[in-house]
This record gives structure tokens, C-alpha cells and sequence, in this order.
């Protein structure tokens, strides 16, 4: 084997460690960094989505409830007025 041969060899050789090294790290480095991100976000006590959204899903149920019982509330005053009315008629 001649050096000139042997020599890209080991420049291949240190080429593909570095580059293995590399992704190594990078790999490192995203994990530390999801961590970090993690311990801010639970600090700062957000709701998750899903949670926001079932209570947002239960104040809209809410809301058409309230106004369906407005509406039957007016309905009976109507109709209280109206029976007063007419046992006013009569005395």
C-alpha cells in the first residue's frame, strides 16, 4: 500500500469520526436544550391545548345554556304579565 493511499485512508477515517462526533453533539446539544425549554415553560404554568380547549368547549356549552334560560325566563314573565292582566280583568 503506498502512503499516499494510506494517508487519504486516514483523512477518510478522521473525516467520518469527525462527522460521527458531530451528530453526537448535535444530538447532545438538542436534548439539553429541550430540557432547558421544558423547565421554563413548566415554570411558567401554561395550560396545555388540549386543556384549553375542552374548558373553552365547556364555556360555549355554558353560554347557549344561560341564553335558552333567558329565553324561558322571559317567556314566563310574559306569561305571568299576562295571566295578572287578565285575573285583574276579572276582580
Amino acid at each position: 500500500m503506498s502512503i499516499k493511499a494510506r494517508f487519504f485512508d486516514d483523512i477518510a477515517g478522521f473525516a467520518g469520526n469527525a462527522l460521527s462526533a458531530a451528530s453526537g453533539l448535535r444530538e447532545e446539544v438538542h436534548a439539553i436544550v429541550r430540557a432547558r425549554v421544558d423547565e421554563v415553560l413548566n415554570g411558567l404554568d401554561l395550560v396545555r391545548r388540549d386543556e384549553f380547549e375542552a374548558t373553552q368547549e365547556m364555556l360555549n356549552r355554558a353560554r347557549l345554556a344561560q341564553e335558552k334560560a333567558e329565553q324561558r325566563f322571559t317567556a314566563l314573565e310574559e306569561r305571568l304579565a299576562r295571566l295578572e292582566a287578565v285575573k285583574a280583568e276579572h276582580s
